[in-house]
């Protein structure tokens, strides 16, 4: 039996999803991530802002959003556009002020709106008082961070491993008045905290403590694979890392296999940790349940240790990017149908999937799979089931925007040169948002902005398609009505490969309406009989949304076992 032969028949599995009784918001919730740089500016100074956040929050009432978690917002020197925390207690004064985030989280209440944080904990700015205070050598922090003398080699000192930065380079960068290296995953201007030390880990909780007295409702853990690195030998050194023989680059972070900073066993347990605090400030606070939102890019059988392990709860969502990593616009239908069913089929029992397909570091679904294949997309994103992530503008199909080299300002990039920096540089997916076809897209009132807009905004607005029937800000939003629906809330999920052109996927509830979700990813025109896909059909089916690809409008009729598809069409059906 051929492995795809193998795979479709594995796909025709129906998998039973947890109906609970009392059944948290989150379960089914749509999250929506806010790059603040880039979403609306209040003040004209061409940089997003909290107030201008909070002016535009009832789009996302709009558009369903149930959470909406925030890029960095705290105190920072910018060298990673707020990824460098100096300090984690108060609010940048390029976003606003306290008041102005207070403000924010008394309006999303009004809105019912829920606020979740980006919480950075593998690093501070060199700039943070801790580490000021771990430089000088103050006893309370000297090991706040991670030091080390280095090795003589020859008479000349170097740094104490081979560890190459995810932004090139060495992990080690000397600090003369420590006379001793700190280590950094990231810039050298992100020391390391070191969580071998107690000390730091609860530092780091009461960070966690202070916001969601504040009034959020959880964090996005940034980077959670770096936390730890390999604990050092009885001398206190570190070993290097081996070589990955496929690139060839010194100075690029694949050149090395990143075996002891990456994905360490005690970066699970602080996940762990991290729950307690937030079960702790449930009971301690009331109301609904808080959550972490966890982003690791790592192997799945460890981001499935991410929710649990049957005695510790850990994070509620651990962030699923097997679609986000693995898709490309040439991945056909059994692509697909694996990538899902790798977390389906592996979710620890009672969790709960979530689908992640954009964020402020990956390129945009539209660059990424096809500008004809957004509402597809879409449309699969928010009829599977669990929760939905969408990143800003993706409910409008705006793409990626092409920056010079002498433009760019991602630090990824920077530290490249020209001919490397369109493979690292994550500014095209981080350019303005969209409002309106106004100058700069109705995004400030002011003459410029800190990354520029979309040459293609006055078609691409928020404006523009809230009048088109079938933009794709519409059909998104009616995609995510159908999420109210007992059967896309709670309903078993059947995900099958038709062939490698059409990705088909059931929900179905006992005493309810099952809805199909047919894509077909390829450029001719389809005929799927779905009576030979799914079980439990009825002889004719109900079309519920489609695209301005569809022959066939809403309500319109269509017999289950001669579906008809134009060139890559998405639609979603319903038994009737």
């Amino acid at each position: 039996m051929s492995n795809r032969t193998l795979l479709t028949l594995c796909c025709l599995l129906a998998l039973s999803l947890p109906t609970l009784a009392d059944y948290d918001w989150w379960r089914s919730a749509q999250f929506y991530q806010i790059y603040p740089r880039s979403f609306k500016d209040s003040d004209g100074d061409g940089i997003g802002d909290l107030v201008g956040i909070t002016q535009q929050l009832s789009y996302l009432k709009e558009i369903g959003v149930t959470a909406t978690w925030l890029s960095p917002i705290f105190t920072s020197p910018m060298a990673d556009f707020g990824y460098d925390v100096a300090d984690f207690y108060n609010i940048d004064p390029m976003f606003g002020t306290m008041e102005d985030f207070d403000n924010l989280l008394a309006r999303a209440n009004q809105l019912n709106l829920k606020i979740i944080l980006d919480f950075v904990p593998n690093h501070s700015s060199d700039e943070c008082d801790w580490f000021v205070r771990s430089a000088a050598g103050e006893e309370e922090y000297k090991d706040f961070y991670v030091w080390h003398t280095g090795k003589v080699v020859n008479g000349i000192r170097q740094p104490p491993t081979n560890w190459i930065s995810v932004f090139r380079g060495s992990q080690w960068t000397w600090h003369e008045g420590r006379q001793a290296y700190y280590l950094h995953q990231f810039l050298a201007k992100q020391p390391d905290l070191n969580y071998r030390n107690p000390k730091v880990v609860e530092a780091m909780k009461d960070v966690l403590r202070f916001w969601l007295r504040k009034g959020v409702y959880g964090f996005r853990i940034d980077a959670v694979p770096h936390v730890f690195e390999a604990a050092a030998d009885k001398n206190g050194d570190f070993l290097d890392e081996p070589r990955n023989e496929y690139v060839s680059d010194p100075e690029d972070y694949s050149y090395l296999q990143h075996i002891y900073t990456t994905n360490q066993p005690e970066t699970i347990d602080l996940v762990y940790q991290f729950r307690e605090v937030i079960e702790e400030m449930n009971v301690e606070l009331g109301g609904d349940d808080r959550v972490l939102l966890t982003e690791a890019y790592a192997p799945l059988d460890v981001l499935m240790q991410y929710y649990g392990n049957g005695t510790h709860n850990g994070s509620q969502i651990p962030f699923n990017f097997e679609l986000l990593s693995n898709l490309n616009i040439n991945s056909d239908a059994y692509k697909y149908s694996e990538l899902l069913h790798n977390w389906l089929d592996n979710m620890p029992e009672g969790q709960v999937a979530n689908w992640v397909l954009g964020n402020h570091d990956q390129s945009r679904i539209g660059s990424r799979l096809g500008t004809d294949r957004i509402d597809s997309i879409n449309m699969m994103l928010l009829t599977l089931p669990g929760i939905s992530v969408t990143y800003q503008g993706e409910e409008l199909g705006m793409e990626d925007v092409w920056i010079s080299w002498e433009d760019t300002v991602d630090p990824q990039a920077c530290q490249s040169n020209p001919n490397e920096f369109e493979r690292l540089t994550r500014d095209p997916v981080r350019t303005p948002f969209q409002w309106n076809d106004e100058p700069l897209a109705g995004f400030t009132d002011g003459p410029k902005t800190w990354l520029p807009v979309a040459d293609n905004y006055k078609l691409v607005n928020v404006k523009r398609e809230r009048g088109i029937p079938l933009s794709h800000l519409n059909i998104y939003k009616q995609l995510r009505a159908l999420r109210d629906l007992p059967t896309l809330k709670r309903g078993d999920v059947t995900v099958n490969a038709v062939g490698p052109n059409v990705l088909a996927i059931k929900r179905s509830l006992k005493n309810e309406k099952s809805y199909i979700t047919v894509i077909n990813l390829n450029n001719d025109v389809e005929l799927v009989n779905l009576d030979a896909v799914f079980a439990e059909l009825t002889a004719e089916l109900s079309y519920v949304v489609v695209s301005d690809k569809s022959l066939r409008r809403k309500d319109d009729l269509t017999h289950a076992n001669s579906v008809l598809l134009m060139p890559k069409e998405g639609i979603v059906l319903a038994t009737v």
